[in-house]
């Protein structure tokens, strides 16, 4: 199988889930700590528009940035060394931990370009839904580790939350969409 090329100024949907699907979390605080390294590794080479972590596996939207907005001169040549650190990092982080050894993730993580602006809203709502379609919770609004949440706060964000509800026309337009998406996840409607 071949593997797409990270690219400068190119849109993506990162997904990516533990080696022989394991836990990539196996309690509460990992979560925070993988967010973080997030924000120290990725934004230094992307734009991040939205992500949801669940127990062995986790999504990411985001945007290579164009290769002059990328300060560090290793990452401006090859920008997939965001990812090699985020992943290095965390799997070494919880192999001590948790004394265990070997790969945590599976060998490539999985993208998709994304090229059109309806299908960027559809993986958007699709990334926030990821807990109901694999029954994690009821309410994908009160999922602790998506960035949903961060859209509907005034607080500070690494998530380019202005880029992703330009998408959607408004906040309440954004909200509509996910409602609808809902509907669709929970069987209501059969064409997901």
């Amino acid at each position: 199988m071949k593997i797409d090329v990270i690219e400068p100024g190119t849109v993506y949907h990162i997904f990516n889930r533990g080696n022989n699907k394991e836990n990539l979390f196996i309690e509460e605080k990992n979560y925070a700590y993988f967010l973080s390294l997030i924000e120290r590794y990725l934004t230094k080479v992307a734009d991040i528009y939205c992500y949801c972590f669940l127990k062995n596996h986790f999504h990411l939207l985001l945007r290579i940035k164009d290769s002059e907005n990328i300060v560090e001169e290793k990452f401006r040549k090859k920008p997939h060394l965001g990812f090699s650190h985020l992943f290095n990092s965390y799997s070494k982080s919880i192999n001590k931990a948790y004394n265990r050894t070997g790969s945590l993730f599976q060998e490539h993580f999985h993208r998709n370009r994304i090229n059109d602006d309806d299908f960027f809203r559809q993986v958007v709502a699709y990334i926030h839904l990821n807990p109901v379609k694999h029954g994690f919770i009821e309410n994908f609004r009160n999922y602790p580790h998506s960035s949903y949440s961060a859209f509907l706060s005034e607080r500070k964000s690494f998530v380019d939350k202005d880029f992703v509800l330009n998408f959607f026309g408004t906040l309440n337009d954004f909200e509509a969409w996910h409602n609808q998406k809902e509907i669709r996840v929970k069987g209501i409607i059969d064409d997901v």
